[in-house]
């Protein structure tokens, strides 16, 4: 397929970026090691980089019991965010995702996330799961436009 017909086909936003499908962001979600999620603390937005893996179509979080981010996330709306950028190249691509955030407390479902390949890179312990059920998902990606 020529550049021209993928520009065709493709959906672009009106700053000219390409709008990526639902399937495009869960597949780039799967690419990134680390995000960003974003939360409420004291009635304020507060943002944390996080590692995370996707899991079906669920965003799961390793963290501390005893940590901000577990005590704010307990049944709420968060948003979460993934990105990958080439400066270089003035390239990338950004998808956010939308939905309740829970924590994980039946021991079946603990068991399971703990064989994930997600292993936590701040030190302590880290055996308290956060599980997003991504709702709303959308993304955006910038190409490089083409020579002439």
């Amino acid at each position: 397929m020529t550049v021209l017909m993928m520009l065709d086909v493709m959906q672009l936003d009106a700053s000219g970026l390409q709008v990526l499908s639902r399937q495009e962001c869960l597949d780039l979600l799967c690419t990134a090691l680390i995000g960003r999620i974003v939360f409420t603390d004291r009635a304020l937005p507060a943002v944390q980089p996080v590692n995370f893996h996707l899991y079906g179509e669920q965003i799961v979080i390793r963290t501390s019991v005893g940590s901000k981010l577990a005590a704010a996330t307990q049944r709420t709306v968060v948003a979460f965010e993934a990105d990958e950028f080439d400066p270089g190249m003035r390239t990338g691509w950004s998808v956010t995702a939308v939905g309740h955030a829970r924590a994980v407390d039946d021991p079946e479902e603990m068991a399971r996330l703990a064989r994930l390949p997600l292993l936590p890179w701040a030190p302590g312990s880290r055996d308290h799961y956060i599980v997003v059920d991504a709702e709303q998902v959308s993304g955006r990606r910038i190409t490089a436009e083409p020579t002439n």
